[in-house]
């Protein structure tokens, strides 16, 4: 019973921390958008809506072709942008135009 208690114990402590290391990589949006810009040169090169039930937020990926850095930022509609990830050698996949008609 000692064990399981612990363990449960462990599981929730963790749960309970996890929040405020969350909320360190949060932030105004124009404050987070200023240090991608100038420490690390990134500019945004992606986005998109993300629907759930409850709200909607704005996705954005920020690279940059100097470093090779890359940014996924989740913004609220109240201007709260939250990074999700980061990481280095982004690449860039363009889709491959086909001229209209027909092969010769």
């Amino acid at each position: 019973m000692f064990k399981r208690l612990l363990g449960v114990s462990i599981i929730f402590g963790m749960a309970a921390t996890a929040p405020p290391a969350f909320a360190a990589s949060c932030g105004v949006r124009e404050d987070v958008i200023h240090q991608l810009e100038n420490q690390y040169s990134e500019k945004l090169t992606s986005g998109g809506l993300q629907t759930a039930p409850a709200e909607n937020s704005m996705v954005e990926i920020w690279s940059s072709d100097q470093t090779g850095t890359f940014t996924v930022l989740m913004t609220q509609a109240n201007g709260i942008s939250c990074i999700v990830a980061v990481g280095t050698d982004y690449f860039d996949i363009s889709p491959t135009k086909r001229p209209k008609g027909t092969a010769s």
